[in-house]
C-alpha cells in the first residue's frame, strides 16, 4: 500500500489541558481508527498549549542583553528578552530575526512563535523527548497498538523560500535511516548518508497540517516504511551540536 496521510481536526483550546486524553478524543472524533505502525504527527505548538507555555508580553521583564538584541536587530524588547532565555547561543542575525540554537535545535528567535497566540509568545515544549515516549506508551497500554510519535515544528531552510516540517523530538520510530556502506546507483559504497526518517515524515505530515486556520494540529501517517522501536530515543540521535554543524563552521569561516 502506498503513504497516506490524514489530518486530524481540532478546535481551538484555551488554557493548559490533558494532550493524550485530547488527542484520543480527536482521533476518534475524526473517525480515524489507528492501526500498528500509524506514525501520529504533533504540533510543537500544540503540546505547548497543553504545558502552558504562553507568556503574556507584560510579564516579561528585560535584561541588558535583551536590550542590546533589541537594538541590534531591530526586534521588540519582550520578544528579545524570551530569546535570550530560550536560547544557549545567539550567531548573529538580521533585522528581525536572530539564529540562536537550544538542546541542539537551530532556529530563527529561539523557535518563538506569534501566530494564533493573539499578541502572546508561544515557547517551545518542555522535555518534547519524555513527552513523545509517554503518548507511545499510553497507546500500546490502551490499545496494544505499536505506534511512532513525531513533534513537529515548521522552519526555515537556508537559502530556500517558505517553511518545512521537522522534527523536534520523536518516540517508536527509528528517526534516522543509515545508509552508509549501502551502494547509490551506479555502485559507489555510500560512506556519509544517513536519511532524516523522522524529518522527513515531519515535513510530509506538516503539508497537510497547515501553517495558518487550518485547526489541524495532528496528522496520522500510515504505510511510512517506518521501523518501530520500543527503545528511547534521545535528541543526540537526530541532531549534532552547533559546533559540528557544516553551516556553522563554514561561515565561521568567512
Amino acid at each position: 500500500m502506498s503513504l497516506e496521510v490524514f489530518p486530524v481536526k481540532a478546535t481551538k483550546k484555551q488554557g493548559k489541558f490533558d494532550l493524550y486524553n485530547e488527542i484520543k478524543k480527536l482521533v476518534k472524533e475524526n473517525g480515524i481508527p489507528l492501526k500498528e505502525g500509524d506514525v501520529l504527527v504533533i504540533s510543537s505548538k500544540y503540546i505547548s498549549n497543553s504545558q502552558g507555555r504562553i507568556l503574556k508580553h507584560n510579564s516579561i521583564k528585560l535584561s541588558e542583553k535583551a536590550n542590546e538584541i533589541s537594538g541590534k536587530f531591530s526586534i521588540n524588547q519582550k520578544l528579545s528578552e524570551v530569546i535570550v532565555r530560550e536560547s544557549d547561543i545567539v550567531f548573529g542575525g538580521v533585522s528581525g530575526f536572530v539564529i540562536t540554537s537550544s538542546n541542539n535545535i537551530m532556529a530563527p528567535n529561539a523557535g518563538i512563535d506569534k501566530s494564533n497566540s493573539k499578541g502572546r509568545l508561544i515557547l517551545y515544549p518542555n522535555n518534547p523527548y519524555l513527552i513523545a515516549e509517554q503518548i507511545k506508551r499510553k497507546f500500546f497500554l490502551d490499545y496494544n497498538l505499536h505506534v511512532g510519535i513525531i513533534i513537529v515544528d515548521s522552519r526555515l531552510m537556508p537559502a530556500r523560500i517558505g517553511t518545512s516540517g521537522v522534527a523536534i523530538a520523536c518516540s517508536g520510530i527509528e528517526p534516522v535511516s543509515d545508509r552508509r556502506a549501502t551502494n547509490d546507483l551506479d555502485g559507489n559504497v555510500l560512506k556519509v548518508t544517513f536519511q532524516a526518517v523522522a524529518d522527513n515524515l515531519a515535513s510530509i505530515a506538516n503539508h497537510k497540517m497547515g501553517e495558518a486556520d487550518e485547526l489541524l494540529p495532528i496528522a496520522i501517517i500510515r504505510e511510512s516504511d517506518a521501523k518501530l522501536t520500543d527503545r528511547k530515543i534521545s535528541s543526540e540521535e537526530t541532531a549534532i551540536p552547533y559546533d559540528q554543524c557544516v553551516y556553522v563552521r563554514g561561515l565561521k569561516k568567512q
